[in-house]
């Protein structure tokens, strides 16, 4: 297979809008949340023959699937100076000479942010899952919280489970990150020197900048995203058949519900 028919080929797969393309992408997701979660557990175990070689497992899938994203773009250069392209080429180097330091494994955790993100996956998601339809707001706050939260999780264990007794494992990183975007601040857990300070001092504010966030869109009343054609605006009432705006009627997608 030349490489115009591998581009058409993985074209098809990511990005079109077939029932396996659709199939595939979910898989990725998966396997993203999948890695996460042995990211979480192998934080408790010894470093074995079998964590080595699933480290080395997931770090050539996640080169392929890097590969792959940059072949399909329409700026091949721009897609490999792209951020996320750049943190997942830490993130491979990370699984791949784990010595590193797997605690940069977090930062996997923004593919998922950029999946969610991406038009495709939402118009997918839009698609075939009506409850994400309707409530689709609240699971991008929850998306941005949870990125944030596991992110701030790794960085806070990297730094400091070196030389600092309280946080031996990434559950110890959890809690404390935790505890601090809400201000409960039990004290039992603390960071260490000007840099842990400083990093719990972003963890505060940006934290509870995006906990508020997620608090917000789960308590205001529920609406859905739809473009008026005449005025432009974009949030309208589940069942609203005219535009609250301009008047302009609106015909909005829905399940009956």
């Amino acid at each position: 297979m030349n490489i115009n028919a591998l581009t058409v080929t993985l074209q098809h797969y990511y990005e079109g809008m077939t029932p396996e393309a659709k199939t595939f992408r979910y898989g990725l997701l998966a396997f993203d949340l999948l890695t996460i979660l042995f990211i979480i557990v192998t934080s408790f175990l010894p470093r074995t023959i079998f964590v080595e070689v699933a480290d080395a497992f997931i770090g050539i899938y996640m080169l392929a699937d890097c590969v792959a994203r940059i072949l399909v773009a329409r700026n091949r250069l721009r897609a490999l100076l792209h951020p996320m392209n750049v943190i997942d080429a830490i993130v491979i180097i990370s699984f791949l000479a784990p010595m590193v330091g797997e605690g940069f494994g977090f930062l996997r955790i923004l593919r998922t942010l950029r999946m969610m993100r991406a038009f495709h996956t939402i118009k997918l998601l839009r698609t075939d899952f009506p409850y994400f339809r309707r409530h689709e707001e609240i699971f991008i706050a929850a998306t941005h919280l949870s990125v944030f939260i596991f992110v701030m999780t790794g960085i806070v264990y990297e730094t400091q489970h070196y030389a600092n007794a309280s946080i031996s494992n990434y559950a110890d990183a959890l809690y404390f990150t935790v505890t601090t975007l809400t201000t409960t601040g039990f004290g039992d857990v603390i960071l260490t020197g000007t840099a842990g300070r400083l990093l719990a001092v972003i963890i505060m504010i940006a934290g509870v900048t995006l906990f508020l966030r997620l608090a917000q869109v789960l308590f205001r009343p529920t609406k859905v995203q739809f473009d008026c054609l005449t005025c432009g605006l974009t949030r309208h009432e589940p069942d609203a058949i005219h535009c609250k705006h301009c008047g302009t009627s609106v015909r909005i997608k829905n399940d009956g519900n």
